[in-house]
Parts: structure tokens; C-alpha cells; sequence
């Protein structure tokens, strides 16, 4: 029966009203949940400063990597260390064409330009002349500065490219949550690590602004069967394919005296074990700690680690950008830290020449932590990491080498000038702080 035209009018006012403001509440809440899922990063697992009990070269903290974080570390490998964009892109390029049986890459940054190109060439090359080629690339790094028409020809000649958690409305939960990881591995023998992206900025030697301060290494040996392992980690949850056999996973043969270990983190593992792992070593230190780092936002566990290292008579120099710095932000965070590191005699200098790039942790000069990883929240908790940890001291001591010339191009900041910053910054920074989780 057709309901009477004043019961219909009765029920278009406040039932539709009620409707509105229902539809539009549960909109809301949807879009909170989803906020809070993706800028809220688990809890610390770690709070009391972690005990000085043993040295960096000790068995027991090689045992201690090995077990607690692993994988394990192997020896009889052969790690090359390759300065900025002239040394590194050659080196990976004459990797990729090399290639007979597998090639395998992951990237965070794939941006378009003159680097892009010349990588899309190697890999459509060798996928055209039949190797098993897959490239990997993080959505949110690269989507907005890749070159669509680069990635369709790679993918016209074979080349298996994937984005990495593209944004899809079943997966909003984990869009924040990226793949940093920089990882090329070729014929599961010869692997790549380090902060390099595939972009047009880290072409030349740093020689101006507009051309960026990083390091990559060359790895080969048993430790390149870990670094296969970690891009598989990402290529299995976004392909659900299995890439395995000697194509990947060759028998391995020693190609050096060094002992290392490939190390991969992710928020799904809930434990924050890369930064673990940077605690267990500032707590391990006996003479030096030297640190590297591009964005270093330490929280305040971590400074208050390094401040007991201090206190031991252990050396702590830190290298971060200076003026050239893609995300002010993150610089303005790390400035708002310093305070109790600086007073305790850590010294702190800012790379002056350009962009500062570099993801490099040496401690006692026989422990070395090179890789993706910068020295925050988003890296420790958010994003997906690979590091290649080193026990070598002649590889350390070329590590050494290689800070002191990077601080040779720094300018130191001195207690006093920190604290005689101006107001608005000193506010600026403590806004900045509040984004730490983020950055």
C-alpha cells in the first residue's frame, strides 16, 4: 500500500537528517582508523639503556648478531666500497650486463632521467637475451618522478616490473609502510647495497649541490645469498612468486677473508630490530663510534646510549647534512636532539658541499653497518631495511678513511653556537620534533 504523502514528508526531514550525519560519522571514523594505522609506529620494544658487557670484535657479539637478530654471519667474502654516482653506476651497470642466469632489484628511488634510462637499457637487454630480470620499485618513492613510458619499455622486453604497495583502497591500512631497501643482486653471486637511488642526483662525485654525497658496495661471497633472501622477502608479499634454484641461490664459494652479514628489518617483524641493532653496537663500543648519517633523528634511548658511550672515554663523532638537504624538517628534528649529546663531548658536523646521502655506522674499527638505513623513527619502525653489517678492521679502517674525509668537508657545531641559536628556531625545531615518528 503506497504510504500517505504526510507520513513520506514526516520521514524526509529528520530520517534523512539522521542518515546524513550517521553516513557521515562512519566516513569519518573510517578515515581516523585509517590515519591512525598509518602515522601511529610501534612502541619501543627496547626502554633501559642496553649494558656495556663486551667489545664490537668480541665472539660474543658476533654471537650475539649472529643469534638474537640474524641471520648469521658468514665468512670468506669480498666487499668493495664505491664513492658516489661515478663509481657506483658503472660498477652496477657492468653487474647487470654480466648477467647469464638471474637479475634481481629493488629500489626505493626509480626517477626518471639519464640513470634511469641507462639502467632500463641493461636490464631490457639481458631480459630480451633470455635472463630472469625483476625489478622492484617502492610506489610512494617513485611513482610521482618515474618515467611511465621508461618502466612500459623495460616491461615490453620481458622485464618483470613491480610497484611496490601501490595505493589501493584494500591496503590503505599500510600505505605508509615503504620498501627503503636498495638491493641489486646478479646470478645470486654478486650483490649491491647501500643509500644510492636511480636518479640523475647521484651522477658526478659530489663535486656541487645538485649532485649528491653517497656510497654503495659491491658485495661477493657467501653473504650475497642473505641479500637475495631479503629482496625475496618483498618480491614473495608483493608477487607471491618464489624465485629459487641455483639461478638465485648458486653454491658459494669464499671471495674474501671478510665476515659479514646481509640484515633486513620490517614493521611486520614488531621488534624494531634494526634498531636493536644499532643498540647492541653503541653499547658494545670500547674506543669509537662513528656515525654517518643523512637523516639522523635519534630518539631519546639513543642519545641517551650514546652519552653513556661518553662517558666511557669512547670517541663519538656524527656526520649529518648541512645546508643542502632535501627535508628541512628532518634537519630542524635532528638539531632539537643535541643538546645532552653535545654536552657530553660528542661531536657533530654538517656536511657542507651538498646533499649528505651517506648510511654508514663504524664502531671500534672492526664493526661496520652500511646500507639503507637512516638513523630515525620511519627507518627503525616503519619502513622495510637491508643492511650489510662488516667485522673486517682493514675494511673499517678504509671506512675510517673515508669519514675523515667526508669531515674534512663538514663544519663542526659547537655547544655554544647550539645553544645560542635563535628562538624562532629553537621553536621551529621543537614543531619539527612533534613529526619525529613520520621522519
Amino acid at each position: 500500500m503506497p504510504m500517505p504523502t504526510k507520513s513520506r514528508r514526516a520521514l524526509t526531514g529528520p530520517v534523512r537528517t539522521r542518515i546524513i550525519w550517521g553516513g557521515g560519522a562512519a566516513a569519518l571514523t573510517a578515515v581516523l582508523i585509517l590515519l591512525w594505522s598509518n602515522l601511529s609506529s610501534p612502541a619501543p620494544p627496547v626502554s633501559p639503556t642496553i649494558a656495556h658487557t663486551y667489545a664490537a670484535g668480541d665472539a660474543q657479539f658476533i654471537r650475539v648478531m649472529s643469534s638474537l637478530l640474524g641471520p648469521p654471519m658468514v665468512s670468506g667474502n669480498k666487499v668493495r666500497t664505491l664513492l658516489n654516482g661515478d663509481q657506483s653506476f658503472p660498477a652496477m651497470v657492468a653487474a647487470i650486463r654480466s648477467a647469464r642466469r638471474s637479475i634481481d632489484f629493488e629500489s626505493y628511488i626509480y626517477w626518471s632521467g639519464q640513470v634511469g634510462r641507462e639502467f632500463a637499457d641493461a636490464l631490457s637487454e639481458r631480459a630480451r637475451a633470455g635472463v630472469p630480470t625483476h625489478v622492484l620499485i617502492d610506489w610512494a618513492g617513485s611513482w610521482i618522478k618515474s618515467d611511465r613510458a621508461v618502466l612500459d619499455r623495460m616491461r615490453a622486453a620481458g622485464v618483470k616490473v613491480v610497484l611496490y604497495r601501490p595505493l589501493r583502497w584494500y591496503d590503505l591500512d599500510r600505505v605508509n609502510n615503504r620498501t627503503h631497501r636498495k638491493l641489486l643482486i646478479v646470478d645470486g653471486r654478486i650483490g649491491f647495497t647501500g643509500g644510492i637511488g636511480v636518479a640523475d642526483q647521484w651522477l658526478g662525485h659530489a663535486q656541487d649541490k645538485d649532485h649528491w654525497r653517497d656510497t654503495q658496495f659491491q658485495v661477493e661471497g657467501p653473504v650475497v645469498a642473505q641479500l637475495q633472501a631479503a629482496f625475496l622477502d618483498n618480491w614473495i608479499e608483493s608477487e607471491g612468486h618464489v624465485l629459487e634454484g641455483e639461478a638465485y641461490f648458486p653454491p658459494s664459494a669464499p671471495a674474501g677473508d671478510e665476515l659479514a652479514q646481509a640484515f633486513r628489518s620490517s614493521p611486520g617483524e614488531g621488534s624494531a630490530s634494526m634498531r636493536l641493532m644499532y643498540l647492541l653496537a653503541i653499547a658494545a663500543a670500547t674506543r669509537s663510534i662513528r656515525i654517518a648519517n643523512a637523516y639522523f633523528v635519534p630518539d631519546s634511548l639513543a642519545v641517551a646510549m650514546l652519552v653513556a658511550a661518553r662517558r666511557r672515554n669512547v670517541d663519538v663523532e656524527i656526520i649529518v647534512p648541512g645546508p643542502v638537504l632535501d627535508a628541512q624538517l628532518v634537519r630542524r628534528a635532528s638539531r632539537a636532539m643535541w643538546g645532552p649529546l653535545l654536552e657530553a663531548g660528542v661531536r657533530i658536523y654538517e656536511y657542507q658541499p651538498t646533499m649528505f646521502h651517506v648510511k654508514v655506522m663504524l664502531v671500534d674499527d672492526v664493526w661496520v653497518s652500511v646500507g639503507s638505513t637512516n638513523f630515525d623513527d620511519r627507518s627503525f619502525r616503519l619502513n622495510d631495511e637491508a643492511n650489510l653489517n662488516v667485522i673486517d678492521p682493514a675494511f673499517a679502517r678504509e671506512q675510517a678513511r673515508v669519514f675523515d674525509d667526508d669531515r674534512g668537508r663538514s663544519r663542526q657545531v659547537t655547544l655554544e653556537a647550539w645553544r645560542h641559536r635563535p628562538l624562532w628556531e629553537r621553536i621551529r625545531e621543537r614543531w619539527a620534533l612533534t613529526f619525529r615518528s613520520q621522519i
